[in-house]
């Protein structure tokens, strides 16, 4: 992927240090001093333009997110997205938002141990050639690199176009023993969700039609707890004949 942008985009984004990040590795273990604060961390990984990172941020003011990309242009645009849609509140610097330029390839080396709680996988390049299928974002020597950053409460969100992808990504997870839990073969087929956050991607390809393909893997041990006892919660309801409930997607 090459991205042709106008001159000086280096110089935009490092005279934005409040909300941009040149050079993760020294907040390794740190980033919640450069939030601030010790609220939960979830990561979008290859963040694009920024209109999901910068909505999720909107939406949800009380968890700290990371978007990633390793393109100058794409991270200009980003902190375009993400102080326009904090705009309308009167803020001018997103409180709880921090775009990065960075590697995935070198995820372990800016984040610690246990350091986020929820990692977002959107419409990354599916790598469609056999010989590239190491490059997929989730191939399992990227889901160890999640695995080891994610906390307790740890999990993968998603989304992808490709049928193919979405099947080498199940193949991914499940040879990592990793659960799962609302696989969706077509996120939108009975209207676009409104209860969650749509990329630049996903907006585009709903409108015409096409299926999005979508899952969330627990990986976290007190995830993996609170899953398990809302299956049996949902296991005794149909033992005892009352209907189970219908549990939203988060």
């Amino acid at each position: 992927m090459r991205l042709r942008g106008r001159k000086g985009i280096r110089e935009e984004i490092e005279n934005q240090p409040d909300l941009v990040v040149l050079d993760p590795a020294p907040y390794r273990g740190r980033w919640r001093e450069r939030f601030g604060n010790d609220r939960p961390i979830h990561v979008e990984l290859g963040m694009g333009k920024g209109k999901f990172i910068s909505e999720m941020s909107v939406r949800y003011p009380d968890i700290n997110f990371i978007g990633i990309d390793m393109y100058d242009e794409l991270i200009r645009r980003a902190a375009v997205k993400a102080r326009t849609a904090w705009a309308p509140l009167g803020v001018d610097r997103p409180p709880n938002l921090q775009l990065v330029r960075a590697n995935i390839e070198y995820l372990e080396t800016f984040f610690a141990p246990g350091e986020v709680e929820r990692i977002y996988l959107n419409f990354s390049d599916p790598w469609p050639k056999k010989r590239h299928a190491k490059r997929r974002l989730t191939h399992p020597r990227f889901l160890k690199k999640y695995i080891e950053i994610l906390n307790d409460n740890g999990e993968i969100h998603f989304k992808t176009d490709s049928r193919d992808f979405f099947e080498f990504s199940l193949n991914s997870f499940c040879d990592m023993q990793i659960q799962l839990r609302n696989i969706s073969l077509d996120l939108h087929r009975d209207g676009v969700r409104e209860d969650l956050v749509m990329t630049e991607y996903e907006t585009k390809f709903a409108g015409q039609g096409m299926p999005i393909y979508r899952l969330e893997a627990v990986v976290g041990e007190a995830a993996l707890r609170r899953h398990r006892e809302a299956v049996q919660a949902e296991l005794a309801k149909i033992r005892t004949g009352r209907p189970p409930a219908v549990r939203p997607e988060s």
